[in-house]
């Protein structure tokens, strides 16, 4: 098992830390990949401390991974050495139950393997991507666009599938308004996605703080949910609201924007429990939905999407040193709007 270099947490309170972690061995079906970027989640900060419950420490997290393979096992076919690859939330699933069948693997009936804090096939616990090297499954490696900037392309394997899945799903497009809340990380994404999908995109956000960015990216219009004034401006006018924050938010307000039939999906996961009062669905016959990341399959849709529209996420790129302040500055809404840590700095 060799031995490669790493950021991990090792409590929910310290920073994270510089150390060493094992990596298996490459087996028949693995991919051995020499990771380039790795994006920061809000997930992987909520994990490291602890919101959403035991964390097997020490840990490093990491779920946004790109990087050029330099090793197959003799039965990959999928994946050949000098291929620039990324590696998303997940890195295997049980293949056996009736929605691993169906192709929505994501949705694992005994839990997929997540990329980091699961346990592994051989027994161990999955170490994500801060790290100079992962071994994953062929079958759970993607193929990144050469078109798709190097440094950029890694948000996408989370922030990407994350708002590309649902917007797919609720089928935005041309004659749709969708919502979006929030122009974080996630938020950002939704928008620049929607918009090239055809949809009439609006921004909710709490300030006006963003508005010009929104409409760079292709929003037609921007509120903030500060003012009570939006929410009767915008009473019954969505087909689909997604929402990105990871904060709680007035669920009876937000449900009031959607027309008949309309949907509100929250991809954001907030460590709180978000009440919903039923009597506000009962107007409009409105629904409220979550949804997970996308299969592998519908991440490389996503992936050639973005390939093909010019879809990059804007990132601020860091030294492996610097993502405790940048943990900090993500929870301070102070990131415009992707940190991605340079892994070339961990060598």
């Amino acid at each position: 098992m060799p031995t490669v270099n790493a950021v991990a947490a090792t409590s929910a309170t310290d920073p994270l830390v510089r150390t060493t972690i094992k990596r298996r061995d490459v087996g028949p079906r693995d991919v051995l990949i020499e990771v380039s970027y790795a994006g920061i989640c809000h997930s992987d900060i909520h994990t490291v401390r602890g919101d959403w419950g035991p964390v097997p420490y020490p840990l490093t997290v990491g779920h946004e991974i790109v990087g050029h393979v330099t090793e197959v096992g003799a039965e990959v076919t999928r994946h050949a050495v000098g291929d620039r690859v990324g590696v998303g939330c997940m890195v295997n699933s049980c293949r056996e139950c009736e929605n691993c069948r169906a192709g929505q693997e994501q949705y694992c009936l005994k839990g997929n393997t997540q990329t980091y804090a699961s346990l592994d096939r051989d027994g161990t616990v999955t170490q994500g991507g801060y790290s100079t090297h992962i071994v994953v499954d062929e079958d759970f490696v993607l193929s990144v666009p050469s078109s798709i900037p190097h440094e950029a392309a890694a948000p996408l394997l989370c922030a990407g599938i994350t708002t590309y899945s649902p917007l797919a799903h609720w089928s935005a497009g041309p004659g749709k308004k969708v919502a979006v809340v929030g122009m974080g990380g996630l938020g950002h994404m939704a928008v620049k996605i929607a918009a090239a999908m055809g949809a009439a995109v609006t921004v909710l956000s709490q300030t006006l703080g963003k508005q010009d960015d929104g409409l760079a990216f292709g929003a037609k219009h921007f509120y903030a949910t500060s003012d009570p004034a939006t929410f009767e401006t915008l009473a019954n006018t969505f087909d689909l609201i997604v929402n990105t924050v990871s904060t709680p938010i007035d669920m009876g307000a937000y449900l009031s924007l959607l027309r008949l039939d309309g949907t509100l999906v929250s991809v954001g996961a907030p460590s709180e429990p978000l009440p919903v009062q039923v009597f506000s669905l009962f107007g409009n016959r409105r629904s409220f939905a979550g949804s997970s990341i996308g299969s592998i399959a519908e991440t490389q849709e996503m992936l050639d999407f973005c390939a093909e529209h010019g879809i990059a996420p804007e990132i601020e790129v860091i030294d492996a040193d610097a993502i405790n302040e940048a943990y900090e500055r993500v929870l301070k809404s102070d990131v415009r709007y992707r940190f991605v840590i340079d892994i070339n700095s961990l060598r």
